[in-house]
C-alpha cells in the first residue's frame, strides 16, 4: 500500500508571531518563505520558514481556534531537534538571538554533540551535531554500560 502522507510539518504558535519569526531568522537561519498578516488587528495569521530541508509555519495566538502558545498553557512538552553542521556555533548564534541554554553542549555516547535551548517564545530545541556514526546495538551498549558504572 503507498503512504498517504507526505510530510509532518510543526505548527508553532507564539504570543508575538513576528518577533518569533525575527528570532528564528537570526537565531538558526531560517528563511521566511511567505507571511498573511491579519488585516483586522496585524497579528500574524500564518507564516512559513524554512530551516534547511524542513518547513515550519507559525501564527500568533488565536485562543478562539484553540491556537495558544507554550507561554499562555504554562510550556509545551514538545521539544524540537535541529541537526546542525556546527553546534558551538549555533548555540552561541541562538543565545546571542535571546534563547536561554537549558543544557550545556557535551558529547553523547550515541554519537552525537548536543545541546537545548528554549526560545524565548516557549519552545524547546535540543540542536545536535553528528560527531559518530553509531550503530543502534553499539547505542544500547553504551547505555547500558552507563547506567551499570
Amino acid at each position: 500500500m503507498e503512504p498517504t502522507t507526505l510530510r509532518v510539518s510543526p505548527h508553532f504558535i507564539a504570543r508575538n508571531a513576528a518577533e518569533a519569526i525575527d528570532f528564528y531568522k537570526a537565531a538558526f537561519g531560517a528563511e521566511e518563505i511567505f507571511r498573511m498578516t491579519d488585516p483586522s488587528d496585524g497579528r500574524v495569521g500564518h507564516a512559513e520558514l524554512r530551516f534547511g530541508e524542513t518547513l515550519m509555519m507559525i501564527a500568533d495566538e488565536y485562543p478562539d481556534f484553540g491556537a495558544v502558545s507554550p507561554d499562555t498553557i504554562g510550556g509545551s512538552p514538545v521539544t524540537f531537534h535541529l541537526d546542525t553542521r556546527s553546534i558551538d556555533a549555533m548555540v552561541e548564534r541562538a543565545l546571542a538571538a535571546g534563547a536561554t541554554l537549558l543544557r550545556a553542549t557535551a558529547d553523547q555516547s550515541f554519537g552525537e554533540r548536543i545541546a537545548q535551548i528554549l526560545d524565548p517564545y516557549g519552545h524547546r530545541w535540543t540542536l545536535s551535531q553528528k560527531i559518530e556514526e553509531v550503530t543502534p546495538a553499539e547505542m544500547q551498549r553504551r547505555w547500558e554500560a552507563e547506567t551499570s558504572a
